[in-house]
């Protein structure tokens, strides 16, 4: 380096030592005074001082009350940040710097207000011409409200305009409000409402310290002046169409509803255009048409009643059950849908003969589509069948052009007669043997001719179906069939029914002749004989004793013969017939019986003494003991009897 330019260099730094060495310690502050904050917002506060390196900072409010804030501090700069300002944030704030033995100290005063919101306008419903509404201008959340100003204006001209100069008793952020109540008119419509607000801290300088909010007017008109235009008319003939066109005044233009009115009072939606079109009418489209224009503050409806052709179908004729000869029946006439029917007469005709008319005047103040019918009640005979009832309905309307004005219908009579006299020949006869045939023919009067169905009555009382032929043949009978059998003759008007009963008899068998206890007794005992002869029905049972000098016929009951005491005299044969119309069997058996006298026959010396000559001891003694023990049972003994095969 050039020693000119060294000289110069230190020169300078020499002249810059003097010049910061002699510089004094000062502070400063940003904002130098005073700073005006809204509520909730972030607030810094900046202390700065020059002339030392580096001070000591401290701050406090001139009441010595918190802070309420964070302090930070770097190297010349001390910054205390509230964040978010608010009441508590309300003072004068002091800054201290510290250089060495200097103090030096600046002051800042905050001050707060708030006005965050543009003005909020609400109207207490949709505005309608003719009808009062609220509206009510807000103001949220300001402060100082005690230098609050509001006006609410529509278009140029002002509704209503408030002060809020009433003392704050504390600090706190209100919501005001300014309400008007007005009527919409036609000439509202385009219009707008505007809402001020304006805060008057002339002393602060802040911005904005005037909001506005404007709203446009929406007016509205509920439909009204509802009318209906029908082509070609609300008389109609069924299968014919019908346009019915609808239009209704309101603001905004309503929208059309086509309804139909049902029985229960409530709409049946048709359709959403001003046009409703109906073709092939029939007589159930009969009824009250509805049509209502819809907007979003009402609704205007109007009726129309449409009528299909009053005189649509023909009679009907209704016969309240089958005619049967000589039982009353009802017959009704009836006219469906017809309109008026204070105009209708009804004639019913039996053959060419008049048998009721009816007029139907009660029902002048009706307005709508009816069903009238004549009922008459007379009792047919054999005679009518063939007769033609005509029902007759007239409509007297001769101001109407319309056809027809007249119109019948007619139902050919035919006369029923229930069964009877119903009868059953049977051949050969109900009393048969036993794998023989038999033919039941049965027949029965009646109109229209009676079905025949032939049943066999079970023992529950039940009918078991057996053919639907007139004659009923049963082959190679068995005594099962017997029984009674049912005839029914049946048509549309009753049933009338035959019983006969059948009877199959078969030859006795299968006799049984028994002597009870024993066909062998002794002499004092009681013995009953019984004869029975199988499951054959009607059968004759004769108990006889057999005698050479003749027979004797015991009074038996049910085939049962019992001897008290039974005496010698009482042994021999007995004899059992048993006999029907068909054939007989017999049956015998011999009883004995023994005499008191003759027990000790039974075990005699002799017999003893012949066993124990016998080599053969042990078997003799064994036999002994056998015999011995017989003769305890028994009282008697016979060997006869012994060899004697058993049954």
């Amino acid at each position: 380096m050039p020693r000119k330019m060294f000289v110069i260099f230190g020169a300078s730094n020499i002249l810059w030592m003097v010049f910061t060495v002699s510089q004094a310690f000062k502070i400063e502050t940003f904002p130098e005074n005073k700073i005006v904050a809204q509520i909730g917002d972030v607030v810094s506060l900046t202390c700065r001082t020059t002339g030392c390196e580096p001070p000591s900072f401290s701050w406090r409010t001139h009441l010595d009350s918190p802070l309420n804030g964070q302090v930070r501090n770097e190297g010349s700069n001390s910054t205390l940040t509230m964040d978010p300002v608010g009441f508590r944030n309300e003072y004068s704030y002091l800054c201290t710097a510290i250089c060495g033995s200097e103090k030096r100290e600046k002051g800042i005063q905050v001050e707060i207000y708030s006005f965050p919101k543009d003005p909020e306008i609400h109207l207490s419903g949709p505005l309608e011409v003719g009808k009062p509404v609220t509206v009510t201008c807000l103001v949220p959340d300001v402060y100082p409200f005690d230098r609050l100003e509001m006006n609410l204006l529509k278009g140029n001209h002002l509704l209503q305009n408030k002060d809020f100069v009433e003392p704050m008793e504390r600090k706190s952020l209100e919501t005001k409000s300014l309400e008007v109540t007005f009527t919409p008119t036609n000439e509202d419509i385009g219009k707008a409402l505007v809402c001020q607000a304006k805060l008057h801290i002339d002393e602060i300088d802040f911005k904005p310290k005037e909001r506005e909010t404007t709203k446009k007017l929406q007016v509205y008109i509920s439909p009204k002046n509802t009318v209906i235009s029908v082509n070609p008319s609300t008389r109609l003939q069924e299968g014919g169409s019908v346009t019915m066109t609808c239009s209704s005044e309101g603001l905004p233009a309503p929208q059309i509803f086509w309804s139909k009115k049902l029985d229960n009072g409530n709409l049946q939606l048709l359709s959403g255009n001003s046009t409703l079109t109906l073709i092939a009418m029939r007589t159930e489209d009969s009824g009250i048409y509805v049509c209502e224009g819809v907007n979003q503050v009402g609704k205007n409806g109007k009726e129309v009643e449409l009528i299909v052709q009053a005189f649509p179908r023909d009679p009907e004729i209704e016969i309240s059950g089958l005619p049967v000869n000589g039982n009353p029946v009802t017959v009704s006439c009836r006219v469906p849908n017809v309109y008026p029917s204070d105009r209708l007469e009804i004639e019913l005709l039996k053959g060419e003969s008049i048998i009721g008319n009816k007029n139907f005047l009660e029902n002048i103040d009706k307005k709508y589509l009816e069903t009238e019918s004549l009922d008459m009640t007379f009792i047919p005979t054999t005679e009518d069948t063939g007769t033609v009832l005509v029902c007759l309905a007239k409509l007297h309307i001769d101001e109407m052009e319309f056809e027809p004005k007249q119109r019948q219908s007619t139902q050919t009579l035919y006369v029923n007669v229930a069964p009877r006299d119903t009868t059953v020949f049977i051949s050969p006869s109900s009393i048969l043997e036993e794998g023989s045939s038999v033919n039941m023919t049965c027949s029965s009067n009646g109109l229209p001719a009676p079905k025949i169905l032939w049943s066999r009555q079970l023992n529950n009382g039940h009918l078991q179906p057996l053919s639907e032929n007139s004659t009923l043949t049963l082959t190679s009978t068995k005594m099962e069939d017997s029984g009674v059998y049912v005839c029914e003759g049946i048509n549309q008007a009753g049933i009338d029914r035959k019983e006969v009963e059948l009877i199959i008899q078969v030859a006795p068998k299968d006799i049984q002749l028994t002597a009870f206890p024993s066909e062998s007794v002794k002499e004092g005992d009681t013995v009953i004989i019984s004869c029975t002869c199988g499951n054959v029905p009607k059968t004759w049972i004769i108990l006889k004793k057999k005698a050479e000098t003749g027979d004797t016929v015991l009074q038996s009951r049910d085939g049962a013969y019992t001897i008290h005491k039974v005496q010698l005299e009482d042994a021999g044969v007995y004899e059992c017939e048993s006999k029907n119309e068909v054939g007989l069997q017999l049956r015998s058996l011999t009883l004995d019986v023994k005499g008191r006298g003759n027990y000790q026959d039974y075990f005699s010396p002799e017999l003893l003494v012949l066993y124990c000559s016998s080599s053969l001891i042990i078997p003799a003694i064994g036999m002994i003991i056998y015999f011995a023990r017989r003769a305890n049972m028994k009282g008697s003994y016979s060997l006869v009897e012994a060899q004697k095969s058993k049954v």
